[in-house]
């Protein structure tokens, strides 16, 4: 006989190992034919159910279901959001109490209407009437509905400009550069900074009880910007002859408006507290209104004549 065959018979035949292929998570089983469309409570052939207990969560159950649904995420998540919340609280109160938002928002509350009747009032201020500001409850109407009302938004997008428009004649004239309109709009709003703590000494030496704020006061005095930026680009495009008729003519119109709005805000608390109309006191206020409003035009000439040769 062969001794292989002996071999063979004698030898009990070892089973032939294959590699089955491990099914990863989330991977269908290799063997399976078509895909399985059941619930997932009775996933596969003759599987059992398998209870959500022990650490091992219910099928239907997804990760971020399992975590919202702990108690002590919904207690860590409850306690952040109150901390957040205070936090806010916070900052909020500290920052009104260094600048007023909640008043800054009044002052910013125009419409296109309204930015074009106050303009209008700035250069033509001779055919207006009734300078009265309206209120409602004791609190003044937004700007938007008055175009007697003291707004922000005009004075700050004239500033804006006025830095650019003299950035503009500067490059004209080959004389630009970045240290010299940083210069333009520092001095610009350093001469606005002197202005109004001049105007606050001098309510408080002369004991003016008036509405008048700080924020209404940079208001009004940023309004001379507007002229400003008309008399330089009619210096641009027509000279010094131009420069010098529109320049005049809104300093004669910001002379004109600034005494028609301070004297009710100024002497119609005179007037209110019984202060005789030839009065020592009242003809303070009068000589501060006069000087508020005359300062108006020397500034509006300081700042802009250099900017045209």
């Amino acid at each position: 006989m062969n001794p292989a065959g002996l071999a063979a018979v004698g030898t009990p035949r070892q089973p032939s190992k294959r590699r089955v292929p491990v099914s990863q998570p989330g991977m269908a089983d290799p063997h399976q034919l078509f895909d399985d469309t059941s619930s997932s409570q009775s996933r596969g052939y003759g599987a059992q159910r398998v209870p959500g207990g022990l650490g091992y969560p219910a099928p239907s159950a997804s990760p971020q279901g399992a975590f919202l649904a702990d108690p002590v995420s919904n207690m860590a998540m409850a306690y952040g959001s109150s901390l957040a919340a205070q936090g806010k609280e916070l900052v909020d109160k500290n920052i009104d109490r260094f600048i007023p938002v909640t008043k800054l928002k009044y002052y910013f509350a125009v419409d296109t209407m309204y930015v074009g009747k106050k303009l209008g009032l700035l250069v033509f201020p001779y055919l207006h009437q009734d300078w009265e500001v309206q209120y409602q409850q004791d609190t003044p109407v937004a700007p938007r509905f008055d175009v007697n009302a003291p707004d922000l938004y005009i004075p700050a997008m004239a500033f804006i400009t006025y830095v650019l428009v003299a950035g503009l004649a500067l490059g004209t004239q080959d004389r630009f550069s970045p240290d010299l309109l940083g210069l333009q709009a520092s001095s610009a709003l350093a001469w606005l900074t002197v202005e109004v703590l001049a105007i606050l000494l001098s309510l408080y030496l002369i004991t003016v009880n008036t509405d008048l704020s700080t924020i209404d006061l940079v208001a009004f005095l940023g309004y001379k910007y507007v002229g400003m930026i008309g008399g330089v680009l009619m210096g641009l495009l027509f000279g010094k002859i131009g420069y010098y008729l529109v320049l005049g003519w809104c300093c004669v119109s910001i002379f004109v408006f600034m005494i028609r709005t301070l004297r009710l805000k100024i002497l119609a608390e005179a007037a209110a507290e019984g202060i005789p109309v030839r009065g020592a006191r009242n003809q303070l206020r009068m000589y501060l209104t006069m000087a508020v409003a005359a300062a108006q035009p020397l500034l509006m000439y300081w700042l802009t004549f250099h900017l045209v040769r």
